[in-house]
């Protein structure tokens, strides 16, 4: 006779430590199997190549079995269709029911309703959790009762309403008795995914203190250690996002109001879904981009001859991570100076970003080009010379990956800033008046 289990499907949330739906799982009358699966719906979307997230990913899964070792459990991992991986789990175990923490992205809201359909079939239900963020979906409203689309107001509400919002942790190293006990596994690893491997890639997730405290004044120099570098521990949750907001909360309001626009971002792609494909403010779709595939491509490649838009773009090839002040120029120089969609954009970071969130990503995208909601005015291009000379003054950050900056053998500009500035305010404006 099949002993009954209740499932816990890890996805955004690699950690045990402060995890509201493995909490739940572990709090109910049966033991608890913990479950990965590397979608292939997903694995096959990526660039096996290049892409640097499955390495992050399977060190991320190697740590987090290693905790549930400690527990005397192992992490089962499988890999296949989620349809198909929970069909062959129900004729395995006698599953009461599948835990899970919501996710909020267009493809995962359609397969979690196919799961939970196949799952209901069974006389099996699925609970989901919110845990990537402080607030979803419609936990904030305006006053009629819609989703916010200016940042302000609704860091306000956000601020307020976290007074009366228990934030607290979660917590699972004391219900280690209600494991399903199995034999330690070998987790995947990135070449069996058939993807390249990229040594430490992963580094565990630490709330740096001093860094916290002086982020308002070193968040923007690309040169100094100033930023958290949370972002793909965000994304897929190797730290709690409330472990950030209670670090945050008495040290830095401006990290704070980072992590607020994180919340914001995600509840515009629930409410507004239309923005995945098309801008926020419609009349953008109007623009008549050039859309030059060689521009594109220079672009791309770190090649323009502007060198902090060339430095960002090689850190990005490199590394997988781009500084935040600096993607904001590359952005803008992309959409404004070379009259590139935005989407062509935003479409290149998704398969470069470690810490690649659609709702984030999207959203910046959005408020770079002018078309998104409480974005920057369309007449606001960033000079990314005059952007260098502000945060990159003795072009540390250039030289470090532009090494032939200020030789013979560095490119000269691709386009005349002015003119490209000109060109731009002409074509926005015929696309943007009433």
């Amino acid at each position: 006779m099949q002993t009954p289990i209740v499932v816990f499907w890890f996805r955004r949330d690699l950690r045990i430590k402060d995890n509201a739906g493995l909490f739940s799982a572990l709090t109910s009358e049966y033991n608890v199997l913990p479950l990965f699966i590397f979608d292939d719906d997903i694995l096959n979307k990526l660039d096996r190549k290049s892409d640097r997230r499955a390495s992050f990913i399977v060190d991320a899964l190697k740590q987090l079995n290693g905790s549930l070792v400690e527990q005397g459990t192992s992490l089962l991992i499988l890999q296949g269709k989620p349809w198909d991986v929970f069909k062959e789990l129900m004729d395995t175990y006698d599953v009461k029911g599948v835990y899970t923490n919501e996710d909020y992205e267009p493809y995962a809201i359609n397969r979690d309703k196919a799961i939970a359909e196949l799952l209901k079939g069974k006389g099996i239900p699925l609970f989901t959790y919110k845990d990537q963020v402080i607030f979803d979906k419609k936990s904030l409203l305006t006053t009629g009762a819609k989703g916010y689309t200016v940042f302000t107001p609704y860091s306000v509400k956000w601020k307020n309403t976290l007074k009366e919002y228990d934030y607290r942790a979660y917590f699972s190293e004391t219900l280690h008795n209600k494991w399903l006990l199995m034999e330690p596994l070998e987790v995947i690893c990135a070449k069996k995914l058939g993807f390249n491997t990229y040594k430490d890639i992963f580094q565990s997730p630490v709330l740096e203190p001093a860094v916290v405290l002086h982020y308002h004044e070193t968040r923007n120099f690309p040169a100094l250690n100033g930023t958290t570098l949370l972002g793909a521990h965000l994304r897929f949750g190797t730290i709690s996002i409330r472990e950030c907001v209670r670090f945050a909360i008495n040290k830095n309001v401006i990290w704070l109001n980072q992590l607020i626009w994180r919340d914001f971002f995600m509840q515009i792609l629930w409410h507004y879904p239309r923005v995945v494909n098309g801008s926020f403010r419609e009349k953008f779709d109007r623009i008549e981009w050039i859309n030059n595939e060689e521009d594109f491509e220079r672009w791309k490649n770190g090649t323009t001859g502007i060198p902090i838009v060339d430095a960002g773009m090689r850190q990005l090839n490199e590394t997988g991570y781009m500084h935040n002040r600096v993607r904001m120029i590359v952005a803008s120089f992309l959409t404004k100076h070379l009259l590139i969609d935005w989407r062509w954009g935003e479409a290149y970071l998704a398969t470069k970003l470690l810490d690649f969130e659609l709702a984030s990503n999207n959203g910046n995208w959005q408020w770079a080009a002018g078309s998104g909601v409480d974005a920057s005015p369309w007449f606001r291009i960033f000079n990314p010379v005059m952007q260098s000379n502000k945060f990159d003054p003795t072009h540390d950050y250039i030289r470090r990956w532009v090494p032939e900056y200020g030789t013979i053998g560095y490119v000269g500009p691709m386009i005349d800033l002015d003119f490209g500035r000109k060109r731009c305010l002409e074509v926005f404006k015929r696309a943007v008046r009433e």
